[in-house]
């Protein structure tokens, strides 16, 4: 069984065509790394461990995660544990252009696949890692979960209602944005390769992924030693921003400057509201922040969220809905951008994924390929390398593959 879609023959070449990446990745952080290479262009290989099929095991590939992260992949087995999986691993590693992990430090050295092991094979690879907390350093053995890097992060204590307690955030957001900031390493690499000839080890962790994603929050301590507190639906410092209530929910409003705070008092019938000697300047609108909440909520309860909406975009005041999944994949901006994007897989049929949030004018970011089954694509990646049936037939017979 092939999990290969026709190629468009009038699509141009994406991006990435011709770079060889080889993906040792697990969980989600590094997987999504290699989801950006893979959706514009890049020749992944990922190399998975044999293993025996469980019931487990089948839930978790034929999920809806899995297939959404690994799309764009020809599928190998592997074990680098043995001598002859590392040396076929080793093979791959002399045409390769990239590698990307995300395992503790100790399990990459005892695996002989770090990158002072692999760069003696290839000196222009460039190999990505990502772990919990840094590649050296007090915590530079342990294993890192997002929750934990939210937690230890700061993001937690800057999360949720005030008083509340700390919250996390929905989406495994550490893990998502080390990911990102990997992908955007490698790229960074990979151009410097142009010039020097030679790659370079890129790598991030989680940690400090998350500590950069505080961003002003961050600077506000570092610069003022101030120490954000958790501000609920509001925006930390430009009011008012926030959630308003509605007759039928909750919309969202975002009225933090003077021009566009005037905008909000005339759209909302309160034109008084622009010379209170309360509120007339942002300072004076901060300090008094519940109360003014408040007297908006108290005038925006009375009719719908869409009409309020429609109301203050017309006046040019920023506002939206605040929408559940399923009303996000309804939105028709979103439908136009095409983020709901279809695969194409020989065994699930057709289904919807996460579409690439990348936009090259003049280039189609539609699923080249399904997510593939375990081990799919071994016999082809060997025999691309130089195994010939028998010795394919030999590694089998030795659970190598």
């Amino acid at each position: 069984m092939t999990n290969t879609q026709p190629a468009d023959k009038d699509q141009p070449q994406l991006p990435l065509t011709g770079i060889t990446v080889l993906d040792l990745t697990r969980a989600r952080a590094g997987p999504t790394c290699v989801r950006h290479l893979a959706d514009w262009g890049a020749n992944i290989i990922r190399v998975e461990a044999p293993e025996e099929p469980t019931e487990d095991y089948t839930g978790r590939r034929e999920g809806f995660d899995f297939q959404n992260l690994h799309r764009n992949k020809r599928m190998i087995q592997l074990d680098l544990k043995q001598p002859e999986g590392l040396a076929a691993f080793m093979k791959l590693v002399e045409t390769a252009d990239v590698i990307i992990e995300n395992m503790r430090s100790a399990v990459k050295h005892r695996l002989k696949v770090s990158y002072d092991d692999v760069r003696k094979v290839n000196p222009r690879i460039v190999y990505g890692s990502i772990s919990g907390f840094g590649q050296s350093g007090p915590y530079g053995k342990r294993a890192g979960v997002d929750q934990i890097v939210q937690g230890m992060g700061g993001l937690m204590s800057i999360t949720g209602l005030p008083g509340q307690g700390p919250v996390r955030v929905g989406i495994a957001i550490a893990d998502l944005t080390a990911g990102n900031l990997l992908a955007l390493s490698i790229m960074m690499a990979l151009f410097d390769r142009t010039r020097t000839g030679v790659g370079r080890w890129v790598h991030t962790s989680l940690l400090e992924s998350q500590v950069f994603m505080l961003d002003f929050q961050a600077a506000r301590y570092l610069m003022k030693g101030e120490v954000a507190k958790q501000a609920g639906n509001d925006h930390p410092t430009g009011v008012p921003t926030g959630v308003f209530p509605s007759s039928d929910g909750h919309f969202n409003i975002a009225a933090s400057s003077t021009r566009v705070w005037e905008r909000l008092c005339d759209a909302l019938g309160k034109s008084e509201w622009k010379s209170s000697s309360n509120w007339n300047t942002g300072s004076k609108r901060s300090e008094d922040r519940k109360a003014l909440n408040a007297a908006i909520g108290e005038v925006t309860r009375h009719k719908p969220s869409a009409h309020w909406v429609e109301l203050l975009e017309e006046a040019g005041v920023p506002c939206g809905p605040i929408n559940t999944i399923d009303q996000v994949f309804a939105d028709p901006q979103v439908k136009h951008l095409g983020i709901a994007t279809p695969m194409v897989s020989p065994k699930h049929g057709t289904f919807n994924v996460v579409a690439s949030p990348i936009n090259l004018e003049g280039l189609n970011k539609s699923i080249r390929t399904a997510t593939a089954e375990a081990g799919e694509h071994t016999e082809e990646v060997l025999r691309g390398i130089g195994y010939n049936d028998a010795k394919i037939a030999e590694l089998r017979a030795k659970h190598v593959i």
